[in-house]
């Protein structure tokens, strides 16, 4: 199901950086040169799908991806503007650094640049887990939303 977000009521969140930055993770912008990097980890990670579309949030100008970075290591990444205009993800943070805010701190990074560039509403598009957006951001069903943009999606044959 996609999800709704109302991007005008969105707020930064400093103590959740505060919380990022204190388990000594950075979250930014990612840079056109880290293509390579980001990808194949994505495809490592969480498959070729999602690195298909983190390629294309690197095409835009600026990246419409976000990176989560500790040590110098990629621990975690999110897109917007990726599969559609207006849509939040793909998403996804290394297991091993899960519970630290990782994943909401690019959330928001993400929301926040939309509505920088104009959006009223982003989309999550086939969201994963509904109650963590919903206290995260206050997004909220879109009825009929099922099976959604990725019903037709072409997927690699076993």
């Amino acid at each position: 199901m996609d999800l709704l977000v109302k991007l005008y009521s969105l707020e930064p969140n400093p103590e959740l950086d505060a919380r990022v930055a204190k388990a000594g993770v950075s979250i930014r912008r990612a840079l056109a040169p880290e293509l390579h990097v980001v990808t194949e980890w994505v495809g490592r990670t969480f498959g070729t799908g999602w690195a298909s579309e983190t390629a294309v949030a690197f095409a835009r100008q600026p990246p419409s991806c976000f990176v989560a970075t500790k040590a110098g290591k990629l621990i975690g990444f999110a897109c917007h503007e990726a599969t559609a205009r207006g849509f939040f993800g793909p998403t996804g943070v290394d297991e091993a650094a899960r519970g630290l805010g990782i994943g909401h701190a690019l959330l928001l990074a993400c929301l926040l640049d939309m509505r920088a560039q104009g959006y009223a509403y982003g989309i999550i598009g086939g969201a994963g887990p509904i109650e963590f957006y919903a206290k995260a951001v206050g997004a909220v069903p879109i009825e009929g939303s099922e099976p959604g943009i990725y019903a037709d999606l072409l997927r690699t044959e076993n």
